[in-house]
């Protein structure tokens, strides 16, 4: 293998704060990097690990941070598998916009043009995939089939305690979501975007092109919200 040299930045993604906790996942990526690294004059800057939230694709606020790095030192980002990302067009056209030299470990022939084309593929597929979903809820609707999946606390029970068991469910469900968000741009607003006002701070998230929890984007409010869970 080829002595390396220069500085580098390692990006991990783990699916869930977990897996995260338990190292799944994550020793691998790091041992494919180091085995990589193996031999020459190099300096790894810093080693990046992006937790996915679950909730939207979109949310990459890690991957911005090492992008930002990478610029920051002149340094090369190192991705472990690129594999796992290649259905991922907003991680794909963020790689291929960023302007910084970058190597995938398992895909080494991959470059900016390729994984613009592989961004490309991606979103078609996605387009597809969402046709031919609604063109199957438009068939079992014309079939008379009731569509939608109401929420708990709005079913009816012939129970009320079961009810209201399940509202609570519901809601609990939906702060822990919240929660794993929060922390997930942590890292962003505690950090980069620590003295900027709310308003501010909504706005550089939508210039790096960093999504809400729900997939839209950033108010002034939404950053206050996520700041005061934080502070919880």
């Amino acid at each position: 293998m080829a002595a390396h040299r220069g500085k580098y930045v390692s990006y991990i993604r783990v699916s869930t704060k977990k897996q995260q906790q338990s190292g799944l996942g994550l020793k691998a990526q790091r041992a494919a990097v180091e085995a990589w690294l193996n031999g020459g004059s190099w300096e790894l800057v810093k080693e990046i690990v992006e937790i996915e939230s679950g909730k939207s694709d979109r949310n990459r606020p890690e991957l911005q941070h090492a992008l930002d790095t990478c610029r920051r030192y002149r340094a090369k980002l190192i991705i472990s598998r690129l594999d796992r990302l290649s259905r991922d067009p907003v991680f794909l056209l963020s790689l291929r916009d960023a302007g910084i030299d970058f190597v995938a470990l398992d895909m080494p022939e991959a470059n900016r043009m390729m994984v613009g084309i592989m961004a490309m593929v991606a979103e078609q597929e996605r387009e597809a995939l969402s046709q031919r979903t609604k063109d199957a809820l438009a068939a079992k609707k014309a079939q008379g089939v009731k569509l939608g999946n109401p929420r708990p606390e709005t079913l009816t029970f012939n129970d009320p305690a079961i009810a209201a068991a399940a509202a609570v469910k519901a809601g609990a469900a939906v702060r822990e979501q919240a929660d794993q968000f929060a922390e997930l741009i942590r890292p962003m607003l505690q950090g980069e975007l620590a003295g900027l006002s709310a308003n501010a701070s909504a706005h550089e998230l939508n210039r790096r092109g960093v999504r809400t929890a729900r997939g839209g984007k950033w108010t002034s409010r939404a950053v206050i919200n996520v700041r005061s869970r934080l502070a919880d």
